[in-house]
């Protein structure tokens, strides 16, 4: 854990919890943040009205398997060892719903769980499981869903569908009987199908493009050669996906996928209220990882950039806490695990990364975390992104990459929020730049941190360019110099 955190501590009285995950569901895309002015998410706006809004909520890699192998165990990645989608789940990994099922609590896992992305068997640690093998479908097709072991088809639409499996599952618990419902989107992932009822939602809508798109200029000053090149790659804004994709149509798509999200947000809510337990639950709402629409030229996810780690969370509980407190501390998706735990009344083991953010919650002065480590590994599959590792504080990014001959990165993210400004060679932040990077690999020895995970090749490699498009970058100037006399 780190150091000064504050351990999950045992509740009054075990306490049921729903804990809702989307996929790729960036930081902003809620009705009440204005992300794009015209999105509309009125169940999510609500539980933000009614609970807790964790502003500055990250993910430790922003990657599927990765992250949700963070929330399930609550450690970073280069200690659970699952560092990329294809990574299996290693022998003996535990995850904390067995410690909840040990405590008496029925559990159920539904939807996407893609860690491993070799099978959709029941994993340990849950009563009732509805899952696919990877990604799924958000439409009905062959392979269907594995229903407890057994193969079932699926009926309809995805988001609707696990809704309707959860909330069976839910309205069977008797009461008085403790549970914890994990509810796995599909949604919002790529490629992005609607609900029948939400196709064309926003077609009359205007995507206002993030002004860090600009390939030079004021919006990209210092900007690493290897970002600018990735802008004509699978994950740049000029060959996304090795397609003609618009970056605007392809967003508003998104955001009407969101709304079946939504929708399943607000029939959750009706159904706790049904019960007479919509203030005694813990709700609590997050993405896997963030999402790009064109910042620093790229799209998708992995880097460390704010689109990329930063992810909605949202909390909900009024026997533990009041509505609308906006929470400014960094938390994290390790956090999920103790504060679970911590509601539920069960003890945390030791040697977690994260810990229970309650008391945040609750408005408790308590001591907490002054910078976050992320992480994310190379990967063969998209050679677009290196080895990164970085560091965030309250006022500063420092990102440090790995493997090759670039730049690194800092930027002062209270007066540069959107990452225009690379101070890396900056006299003047020389020093900030020298404590971060102790700082960051104080955490990494202190975590077991110090070794490059490696893995045998598996699946294709995305490493094509347009020809017509951007050039590879030249060098940065920093790294030009003359020859020097003897």
């Amino acid at each position: 854990m780190g150091a000064g955190l504050v351990p999950a501590r045992a509740a009054a009285k075990p306490r049921n919890v729903i804990f809702i995950l989307t996929d790729d569901h960036r930081y902003d895309a809620m009705g009440f943040l204005k992300g794009q002015s015209w999105l509309r998410t009125p169940h999510l706006d609500s539980v933000a009205r009614d609970g807790v809004h964790l502003k500055n909520a990250f993910v430790t890699t922003a990657l599927c398997s990765p992250s949700r192998a963070s929330i399930l165990t609550g450690k970073y990645a280069h200690r659970h060892k699952i560092v990329d989608n294809n990574t299996p789940i290693p022998r003996g990994t535990s995850f904390f719903p067995q410690l909840l099922q040990k405590a008496g609590y029925a559990t159920g896992f539904f939807g996407k769980w893609h860690m491993g992305n070799s099978s959709d068997d029941p994993q340990p640690g849950f009563s009732r499981w509805v899952s696919f093998l990877g990604q799924g479908s958000y439409l009905p097709e062959k392979n269907g869903l594995n229903v407890d072991g057994k193969k079932v088809p699926q009926k309809g639409y995805i988001t609707d569908e696990l809704t309707d499996y959860a909330l069976d599952w839910l309205n069977a618990r008797k009461r008085g009987e403790p549970y914890f419902m994990y509810l796995s989107h599909k949604a919002v992932h790529a490629e992005f199908i609607p609900a029948q009822r939400h196709n064309d939602a926003y077609r009359n809508e205007k995507f206002v493009p993030p002004p860090t798109m600009a390939a030079e200029g004021d919006m990209a000053r210092g900007r690493p050669r290897w970002v600018r090149d990735q802008r004509n790659s699978w994950h740049g804004v000029d060959f996304p996906y090795h397609s003609d994709l618009g970056i605007d149509e392809y967003y508003k798509r998104y955001a009407e996928t969101l709304l079946g999200v939504d929708d399943s947000v607000g029939r959750v809510i009706e159904a706790l209220r049904q019960r007479g337990e919509l203030d005694s639950t813990l709700l609590i709402y997050m993405g896997d990882n963030g999402f790009a629409f064109g910042e620093h030229g790229l799209i998708d996810k992995r880097t460390a950039y704010e689109e990329s780690m930063r992810v909605p969370m949202l909390a909900r509980c009024p026997e533990l806490f009041g509505g609308g407190r906006v929470v400014d501390q960094v938390v994290a998706n390790i956090d999920i695990m103790p504060t679970v735990l911590a509601a539920a009344g069960v003890p945390a083991p030791a040697g977690l990364d994260g810990a229970d953010f309650l008391p945040l919650a609750q408005g408790r002065p308590v001591q907490w975390r002054d910078s976050l480590l992320y992480e994310y590994y190379w990967e063969r599959n998209f050679p677009q992104t290196p080895t990164i590792h970085a560091l965030r504080t309250d006022q500063y990014k420092y990102i440090r990459c790995h493997g090759i001959w670039d730049i690194d990165e800092l930027y002062d993210i209270r007066e540069d929020p959107n990452e225009t400004n690379n101070l890396i060679s900056s006299p003047r932040h020389a020093d900030v730049v020298k404590r971060m990077n102790a700082r960051l690999f104080e955490i990494l020895a202190n975590t077991d941190g110090l070794s490059m995970p490696l893995y045998p090749d598996s699946g294709g490699q995305q490493g094509l360019r347009r020809r017509d498009k951007a050039a590879p970058a030249g060098f940065p100037p920093q790294l030009v110099g003359d020859p020097k006399r003897k």
